[in-house]
């Protein structure tokens, strides 16, 4: 069995308070270890359910930071179209 532990938050309950402070890389980094571990010859049955379920939360924890990733990259464009819009609308005759 892998030697890969769950990651707690400050109440030890996966999914706790430690999520909002994971980064991107972490989780998937811990997702490849739990995969490992579910896919081994090996595996807990004990443990099988709290693996999976922190899987979950790892994978809803990377699809919100993917989400706000996305949200921020779109602000970006948004702010330099208005930037660039602003350039030609001061009559210099550019680009």
């Amino acid at each position: 069995m892998s030697d890969a532990q769950p990651t707690t938050g400050a109440t030890g309950a996966p999914g706790s308070d430690d999520d909002a402070t994971i980064g991107y890389a972490d989780a998937l980094a811990e997702l490849d270890a739990i995969l490992r571990e579910l896919e081994g010859s090996d595996v807990d049955v004990d443990r099988l359910a709290d693996r999976v379920a922190r899987a979950a939360d790892l994978i809803q924890l990377c699809r919100d930071r993917i989400s706000r990733a996305r949200l921020r990259i779109d602000e970006v464009i948004v702010d330099l179209d208005a930037s660039s819009d602003l350039g030609d609308a001061d009559g210099d005759g550019g680009p």
